[in-house]
């Protein structure tokens, strides 16, 4: 068995995948012993790829967007997510009509989780301002992270919050608010969640990492049809404490989507996200795709 380590910016259901190709062996089958980590705070991943303690890092393309033209050198290597799998919730109350709109966020307090990265509201601001919205003219609550802002809603802070698909479930099951736009509805094709290395790794772990790229792309393919019980066990494995319930309901609208589509990245939507970037002052200029991926890996996928 040749070993491969990843280090992940959070344990989370976007990534069910990689978790399911884990649970069913395609990994060993590959002649592949994967270890998987999940860092808190999320930066370790990169502390990891530096050390060398991990091989490839599984998070936000615009962390290797950000890096792009500078000493740390990364390359992705393929997309995990094809969607941005988060929601905007409501506060029950709100008078907002049920044709809820972007512009109707004008004027509110909109809670935006950061802690973990800068997408969720980066992403959401992109989409105003292709809509049209000027983000500017929404007070937004950033930097924090999901869980205190949660609580913090809860208990009466803001209008709305942008949330992953699990947490903005549990706020409607509870009653505090209710989800009016979901980004895999509404917010198009975006490569979100992607694995990526050292540039300078590349070759040395290009074997290993193309028959770890299969695993996922396979895993891709079963999680339409995957059975309950092989689902059920990887949800109480990696989320003991959550309703179950909502967490199958979350996984339900992801595999319905187009989240687990495919592990190749769409070219013009890595450009439009670099757009969405350059526009929030990320990146100096929009990275090329060519800039970002190693395309070897993705292009017998296409």
């Amino acid at each position: 068995m040749d070993k491969l380590t990843v280090s992940a910016t959070a344990n989370g259901l976007n990534y069910l995948p990689e978790y399911l190709a884990d649970q069913e062996g395609l990994f060993q089958d590959a002649g592949l012993d994967v270890t998987a980590v999940a860092c808190d705070p999320w930066t370790g991943v990169l502390d990891d790829l530096e050390s060398g303690r991990a091989d490839i890092a599984l998070g936000g393309l615009w962390v290797p967007a950000m890096y792009a033209g500078s000493p740390r050198e990364l390359s992705v290597v393929c997309q995990l997510n094809h969607q941005f799998p988060m929601a905007i919730a409501l506060r029950n109350g709100d008078d907002t009509s049920a044709g809820f709109a972007l512009e109707d966020l004008l004027g509110k307090v909109v809670l935006a989780p950061g802690a973990g990265g800068s997408a969720p509201y980066e992403f959401t601001a992109g989409l105003l301002r292709e809509a049209g919205v000027d983000p500017g003219g929404i007070r937004f609550v950033r930097d924090l992270s999901t869980a205190m802002l949660v609580e913090l809603f809860t208990a009466g802070l803001g209008d709305a919050i942008i949330a992953d698909l699990v947490t903005a479930t549990e706020l409607e099951a509870s009653g505090a608010a209710r989800i009016v736009f979901r980004h895999l509805d509404d917010g198009g094709i975006m490569p979100n969640s992607v694995y990526y290395c050292r540039t300078e790794r590349v070759e040395e772990l290009r074997d290993r990492i193309s028959r770890f790229v299969s695993g996922i792309d396979t895993a891709m393919r079963l999680v339409p049809t995957v059975d309950a019980g092989t689902l059920d066990a990887i949800l109480k494995h990696r989320w003991p404490e959550k309703d179950q319930g909502i967490l199958r309901e979350a996984q339900r609208q992801m595999a319905q989507s187009a989240v687990w589509d495919t592990v190749a990245i769409d070219e013009s939507a890595s450009d439009r996200w670099m757009r969405i970037l350059a526009e929030g002052g990320l990146v100096t200029s929009a990275p090329s795709y060519a800039a970002l991926a190693d395309d070897s890996f993705m292009a017998e996928y296409r």
